[in-house]
């Protein structure tokens, strides 16, 4: 029990340190070629914090294990918005108003999350997603991709520090920080929740799918705290597209995943519409609405545990 603690204290050290490298390395890239900070963070980024997520749900792919892989980008997908984005606009309500992007390159991105979140929901209510609804994601995916990459380079309204060519080094060591600190955080949960008898399901579609967002969360919060919100709402958007997109894709192309019940599937869909006011209300109603967010986050997670019953 003291070595699992131990193991997660360890985890958690290596997801901040991992994203502060990671947020400035990625912020100094921008400054060097003029790239938007949302773009950077939509793009390299986002597939740096995803990363766990594609390890995850390819290997529990792999194995047979598809409801992991369903569950996992679900709960990933909830939880980027419910808990990260929304802890990041409690603690900073006027984050978005702050954060230098433009509000069309704002609205691009959040329509093209939505996009994705649309075609998952489409293709899900068949009730099994197969190889073609993966082969369908990707193509999605690759065309999001040229889009996102089309916005080249912006003007910057934000001050951020270039290190020369040690921000690709700071990139490198933070994807490698984050991803070995998530599979520590994971791996000690997981442990802790088995000794404290929470049903293995329970613990692949709540501890597994937090714990790979966990990244996400260490890089928004340092992003956000260091008034780089372009980063940190970029690197949320991005995930969710990359989550529900590539990795989903990837995982359907190795093993089909069946759909449970179609609360799940509702649930990110609302949360996915839910994130509109925390982008372009006042901050006077950011900080409200986030609230709101955590708090159903909270009912959302009670009721996977089987605390709160729905009908």
């Amino acid at each position: 029990m003291i070595v699992t603690i131990i193991v997660f204290v360890v985890g958690v050290a290596l997801l901040v340190k991992g994203a502060d490298l990671f947020v400035g390395g990625g912020s100094g890239l921008a400054f060097r070629y003029s790239i938007s900070p949302a773009l950077i963070g939509s793009t390299i980024i986002a597939f740096g914090t995803s990363l766990p997520e594609l390890v995850v749900s390819t290997n529990a792919a792999a194995t047979g294990n598809s409801g992991i892989t369903l569950g996992n980008v679900i709960g990933s997908n909830i939880a980027n918005i419910a808990l990260v984005l929304a802890l990041c606009t409690f603690i900073r309500p006027g984050m978005v108003a702050a954060s230098g992007t433009s509000r069309s390159a704002l609205t691009r991105h959040t329509v093209l999350m939505l996009v994705a979140t649309a075609a998952f929901a489409l293709l899900a209510v068949r009730g099994t997603l197969d190889a073609l609804a993966g082969a369908v994601f990707l193509i999605l995916f690759a065309g999001i991709l040229v889009v996102l990459l089309r916005e080249g380079r912006e003007g910057r309204d934000v001050e951020i520090e270039s290190h020369g060519w040690a921000d690709a080094l700071y990139i490198g060591l933070g994807i490698v920080a984050v991803i070995i600190g998530a599979q520590l955080v994971v791996d000690s949960a997981v442990a802790l929740a088995e000794v404290f008898g929470i049903p293995a399901f329970v613990i692949g579609v709540s501890v597994v799918a937090v714990g790979t967002s966990l990244p996400e969360l260490a890089t928004s919060v340092v992003a956000a705290v260091r008034d780089e919100g372009s980063i940190s709402i970029g690197n949320i958007l991005g995930s969710n597209i990359f989550n529900l997109l590539l990795v989903l894709g990837i995982s359907l192309l190795l093993a089909p995943a069946t759909v449970g019940s179609p609360v799940d599937i509702i649930v990110v869909v609302l949360f996915s519409i839910a994130i509109l006011p925390l982008l372009f209300a006042r901050p006077s109603v950011v900080r409200g609405w986030s609230a709101l967010l955590l708090l159903g986050y909270a009912a959302y997670i009670a009721w996977s545990f089987g605390a709160v019953p729905i009908g």
